[in-house]
Parts: C-alpha cells; sequence; structure tokens
C-alpha cells in the first residue's frame, strides 16, 4: 500500500510520505505494537519514536483501516 508524495495530508512532516505509510500499514495490517514497529524501521535506518507512530496511526489509521477493509473478500466471494 502505497501513499503519493503528492498527498497534501503528508505535506510537512519530516519523514517523507512513503515512511510514514509503511509505518501505519504495518501497524493496522499485523498485530505488532507501536515498539515493534519502532524496532522494525530502526533496523532499516529510520529513527522515530513510538509516540510519534502513534500519532501518525491516529491521523492516518482511519485511511488505511478503511482501504484494508474495502479489500476484504466480500461475503459470497468465491
Amino acid at each position: 500500500m502505497t501513499a503519493s508524495a503528492a498527498c497534501p495530508s503528508f505535506a510537512g512532516y519530516r519523514f517523507p510520505a512513503e515512511i510514514i505509510s509503511q509505518a501505519v500499514w504495518l501497524y493496522f495490517r499485523f498485530p505488532l505494537s507501536l515498539r515493534m514497529v519502532e524496532e522494525m524501521l530502526a533496523f532499516r535506518g529510520v529513527v522515530v519514536s513510538h509516540e510519534t507512530l502513534r500519532q501518525w496511526g491516529r491521523k492516518f489509521g482511519s485511511d488505511f483501516a478503511a482501504k484494508l477493509r474495502r479489500r476484504r473478500p466480500k461475503l459470497g466471494d468465491t
């Protein structure tokens, strides 16, 4: 799941839209804690606190969760 860099909702953030979207996607897609996502990003060289991840989740999480729900198979799909 990628986010376009021209998306105005990501304007003014220190990190690129790709990193923010990856972190929020990891948190909502898999049963990971904020600290686990923080460690995964740190392993890749991105230093971000769990509090920042929480704020990103509050701001961008509803959009990602809605996209994930729309991608789920519907009842009756074969």
